[in-house]
């Protein structure tokens, strides 16, 4: 990945955004070409993995990896308008652009047809997504039976990460009085979590 040097984050950002990330692209490179797939994705920090599952129908768990697995993650992003920048009325040399955060996580992949694996998983997911809900869904509400069937429709995934390419292009690069205009921006129209994210990674 192309990564200058002002729109580089520190390691625990780069961790952050893993942790709360939701779903992302898993591509692999197998005899029949190129297969991505979206899947919902957990971090394992303490084991550096990231665990998924897809669809037991979706071919592409089944296709023989060529090298290594690339997960890519999306955080958000947002257009920038030129008409933000305070250079524009300076010098009118400006153009728009695109904000974003985004890691590229490579690593080896692991199937889990495994019921017992995957019924830890799915708990885990969805305690993670619960958490914080007024009134959090479990596993545990629904039928045994039922969530027995619905977890022999779906396959284990697990990424072990062997490194992470990450990129946070936030106006890093803008002068002082621009990211203003930007923050600014955003938050006028309603991009309240990009208006954070400039807010918190401009440099000082």
């Amino acid at each position: 990945m192309y990564v200058p040097a002002h729109f580089a984050p520190d390691d625990e950002t780069v961790q952050e955004l893993l942790a709360h990330h939701g779903a992302a692209d898993l591509i692999t490179a197998t005899p029949d070409g190129l297969v991505a797939t979206m899947l919902p994705f957990l971090y394992d920090r303490e084991r550096g993995t990231l665990l998924g599952h897809f669809a037991r129908n979706n071919d592409h768990w089944r296709l023989p990896v060529l090298g290594e697995a690339l997960v890519i993650v999306r955080g958000p992003d947002s257009y920038v308008t030129p008409s933000w920048y305070a250079s524009k009325a300076e010098h009118g040399r400006v153009v728009p652009t695109w904000n974003y955060l985004t890691a590229h996580v490579y690593g080896g992949m692991t199937v889990h047809d495994d019921p017992g694996w995957v019924a830890t998983l799915v708990r885990r997911l969805t305690e993670h997504h619960e958490a914080g809900r007024t009134a959090p869904w479990s596993v545990d509400d629904a039928p045994e039976k039922f969530f027995a069937g619905q977890l022999r429709a779906i396959v284990g995934v697990e990424i072990t990460i062997d490194r992470i390419e990450a990129k946070f292009k936030l106006s890093q690069n803008r002068p002082a009085a621009d990211i203003d205009g930007v923050i600014a921006g955003l938050r006028g129209s309603g991009e309240t979590e990009m208006a954070v994210r400039v807010e918190k990674h401009r440099p000082h």
